[in-house]
């Protein structure tokens, strides 16, 4: 059965503006993280528009790195956008993986996890998928207390906005994006030599335009909150953001830390729960 991710994707090249570019920073940090080094195959699940599997297919120690994703608009940008032969992007859900198990030497997840309805069936899953031995591993954004340009908007949604306090809220609470998380789910899917730590990046922007545009589009939580306001209010939070962003300065560069929950553990050797 097919779960439907609680995360909206239709357009490639604008999750590419809205998020893949803070992806493709993070993406290198997270396999440092992930400890993988020689493989003949890994897995990405969640994978987007590639941002993971093409900083994997850079080891050329890896033989072939297979990203799955539900969104096929996500997966048709990430084809277009490839050129490496040791790469395979297809459409699939994290919940039914189709794969025979122990297909994969590694199986890693970046910033998808926490979208998905059910975790531990997707757990069970990528465990599944991975052989005995492997590394699954995964990363969420820390939206709570570590993701500082997305709270500027939610934080100022909640003062203007009568429904903004409820979304703030179902943001910031979401599951596997707030502390111990991630590791009590590793650890209730039976992975061993469990590991948590947390990653930051900086996210930097040329402007407040570059900053505020991304969420006039659809992708994500952030713009399909922003898209579905009234336009007199979506404006009046723009410009209290922009009062935000430029913060007694004049408009130019900003750069905002974002931190992310990263967790990793083994496949015992017994794949039974």
């Amino acid at each position: 059965m097919t779960v439907s991710p609680t995360f909206t994707s239709a357009d490639g090249s604008a999750y590419e503006f809205q998020m893949g570019r803070w992806s493709r920073r993070l993406a290198p940090h997270f396999l440092k993280f992930s400890g993988i080094g020689r493989a003949e195959r890994v897995l990405d699940v969640g994978c987007g528009t590639g941002s993971l599997s093409f900083c994997l297919a850079q080891n050329k120690s890896i033989g072939a790195v297979q990203g799955v994703d539900m969104s096929s608009s996500y997966i048709d940008h990430a084809k277009r956008q490839s050129c490496e032969a040791s790469i395979d992007f297809q459409v699939a859900d994290a919940c039914a993986l189709p794969f025979p198990d122990n297909s994969f030497d590694h199986t890693l997840s970046m910033l998808a996890i926490q979208f998905v309805p059910q975790v531990d069936l997707a757990l069970d899953e990528m465990r599944r998928a991975t052989r005995p031995g492997g590394t699954v591993a995964a990363a969420t954004w820390d939206t709570r207390g570590g993701f500082v340009a997305i709270r500027m908007i939610f934080d100022t949604a909640a003062i203007i906005d009568p429904k903004g306090n409820e979304v703030r809220a179902r943001f910031y609470t979401r599951s596997m994006s707030r502390p111990g998380d991630l590791m009590r789910a590793f650890r209730d899917a039976g992975f061993a030599e469990i590991v948590e730590d947390m990653l930051t990046i900086r996210m930097e922007f040329s402007s407040f335009e570059d900053f505020w545009t991304p969420h006039e589009s659809r992708e994500g939580p952030v713009a399909e909150y922003v898209s579905a306001l009234p336009k007199d209010i979506r404006e009046k939070l723009r410009r209290a953001v922009e009062l935000a962003y430029l913060d007694g300065e004049d408009d130019g560069p900003r750069s905002y830390a974002a931190t992310a929950w990263v967790v990793k553990g083994r496949v015992p050797s017994a794949q039974h729960r």
